[in-house]
């Protein structure tokens, strides 16, 4: 028998199991990935997830000066810090009058007074601020906006009437004095001041991060300020 006839009878059963070999490698490792793809991918999503929080956190740090409590998938990622204790997010300027006009056996005294305030509206940072990042949305929860603060920027003296025996004292006066605030914080409320608050942070946050999902601010009822 020739030499090439009997190499030919050597070289077929070897070349066969070098391509059993080889399709038994290809699949293994295509059974491996298949196997592990789910843990590869859960990583994966965490690690996006993970720099998600980081990225919520700065813009928190940059908007507000505080860290919220942020959780992933019901996981504790960061714990709260609160520097401040308000967040302030507007403010808008409020202008109110008052009068007091009084007569007595035939004397009428008047005082009319004209305020100009600064009124700021946000969120007390006292209560938790919580942030859920979720696989299809971002939860932020927070307290409802309210009016935090009454500054007074000028107080203008529009009449100031004695009568001839009617005087005006000094408890009429400081009396007028201590309305106008609290006029201004009703009417700073009345006109919706919160509410825009409320759209105003929602707005910073979408602007500053720029969300790959859905983000949601949940706002809790929590204890008004009152004047």
């Amino acid at each position: 028998m020739s030499k090439s006839v009997i190499s030919a009878r050597i070289s077929w059963p070897v070349a066969f199991a070098l391509v059993a070999l080889l399709i038994a490698i290809v699949v293994v490792i295509i059974f491996l990935r298949v196997e592990t793809w789910p843990a590869r991918t859960a990583r994966q999503s965490t690690v996006e997830l993970e720099r998600l929080g980081k990225d919520l956190r700065d813009a928190f740090i940059d908007i507000a000066h505080l860290q919220p409590r942020i959780t992933i998938n019901n996981r504790v990622y960061m714990e709260q810090t609160t520097p401040v204790s308000e967040l302030v997010v507007l403010s808008r300027r409020i202008e109110v009058e008052h009068e007091l006009l009084h007569t007595w056996v035939g004397s009428s005294k008047r005082v009319k007074l004209h305020g100009t305030f600064i009124a700021k509206a946000g969120f007390d940072l006292q209560q938790n601020l919580s942030l859920d990042i979720r696989p299809q949305e971002i939860v932020v929860q927070l307290p409802h906006a309210q009016i935090l603060g009454i500054e007074q920027e000028q107080v203008d003296i529009l009449a100031f009437e004695n009568g001839l025996w009617n005087r005006i004292s000094g408890q009429d006066l400081q009396g007028e004095l201590s309305m106008l605030p609290q006029l201004a914080w009703k009417k700073a409320a009345e006109t919706g001041l919160p509410a825009e608050a409320e759209r105003t942070l929602q707005r910073q946050l979408d602007e500053r991060i720029h969300p790959p999902r859905p983000l949601h601010l949940v706002f809790r009822n929590g204890g008004n300020r009152e004047q």
